[in-house]
């Protein structure tokens, strides 16, 4: 299903800018409010991630939303 690969391919691209920056998932929970299993589960494509919960993580890693969600469909 398309939207399993959208989800998978965003997990991959916040797991590449966390690991980027040398951030744990505990330290992005800490500094975007969001709780360490919901990175977890978004990472591990677990998770359909909500807008607030996307604005939140690109705040915290000081990016541009769009290029949290930079990703190939």
């Amino acid at each position: 299903m398309v939207n399993e690969d959208v989800i998978k391919k965003f997990g991959l691209r916040l797991r590449e800018l966390r690991e980027e920056r040398s951030i744990s998932q505990q330290h992005l929970a800490d500094i975007s409010n969001v709780s360490k299993l919901t990175i977890q589960r978004i990472e591990n494509a677990k998770f359909s991630v909500t807008l607030d919960t996307l604005i939140s993580i690109s705040k915290a890693l000081e990016i541009p939303l769009s290029e949290l969600v930079n990703i190939q469909i």
